[in-house]
């Protein structure tokens, strides 16, 4: 069996100032949006875009996930503990930052971008999907460094089970490295492909909301359940639970997209 590095989750220290690795992924997520979207804008495929709008979209951007995806984390999974410790809510360093929560925020924030650009939210959102999953792999190699968000016991059997000291000493799966491939490089690849063909408006919003809550309902049943605000359950997770509704809002956008407007 495998052992999780136990990394330090600080990359580099001069003095007082502590740059950790989560938070350079966050920094690697965005910076990889800028140059897919300018990759985009250049080959054609995102017609009407310039890359002076690159900005905006990763400012707004930026705090939609981070603003969202903390208040996500604290209503969504462990409401009752930050209940107890509020000044927490702060410490996004430590990790503890929710994708639908992030998603929410990301959707409020292109509003702003939809309104000064005078364009469609939906052309908006059909743009921004295929630069999203990359980003969701990095921070899913974040979650991996921390060592949490661990996977569900595993057969020992299985070669690349690992065992994560700082919960016990049973093998577990590295479900961190799961959605990190799933929700991130493949969904990514399936994504790209499809955006680079023209598709009615919302298709390739719709397409992105399929794949994630799909990839993400399979990577719950190897990853430990978060108790969240429905209890803790290894039949349907919280997880499962918010990727139901996109898959459902993924499906109707997409078959819109189809019909002559």
């Amino acid at each position: 069996m495998l052992v999780h590095p136990q990394f330090d989750p600080i990359a580099l220290a001069v003095g007082p100032l502590a740059i950790h690795w989560y938070g350079l992924m966050y920094l690697l997520a965005f910076l990889q949006f800028w140059w897919l979207g300018k990759l985009r804008i250049s080959s054609g495929a995102a017609t009407g875009w310039r890359v002076e709008a690159l900005d905006d979209l990763l400012f707004y951007g930026v705090l939609g996930v981070i603003i969202g995806g903390r208040l996500g984390q604290v209503l969504f999974y462990e409401p009752a503990y930050y209940l107890g410790h509020p000044l927490e809510i702060l410490a996004v360093w430590k990790g503890g930052m929710s994708f639908h929560g992030g998603f929410l925020g990301v959707l409020v924030a292109m509003i702003f971008i939809a309104r000064k650009y005078g364009r469609a939210w939906f052309d908006v959102m059909d743009f921004v999907a295929p630069l999203v999953p990359l980003g969701l792999a990095a921070g899913r190699i974040g979650n991996f460094i921390n060592g949490e968000l661990w996977g569900r016991v595993a057969d020992p059997a299985l070669p690349w089970a690992m065992v994560f000291p700082q919960v016990d000493s049973l093998p577990r799966h590295p479900s961190q490295l799961y959605q990190a491939a799933g929700e991130g490089v493949l969904l990514f690849i399936l994504l790209w492909l499809y955006s680079s063909k023209p598709h009615g408006r919302g298709a390739v919003s719709g397409a992105f909301l399929v794949g994630y809550g799909s990839f993400r309902f399979l990577a719950e049943f190897f990853r430990t359940p978060d108790a969240g605000i429905f209890g803790f359950s290894y039949v349907v997770s919280m997880g499962q639970w918010l990727s139901l509704p996109m898959i459902g809002a993924g499906l109707l956008l997409m078959v819109r997209a189809r019909q002559p407007e």
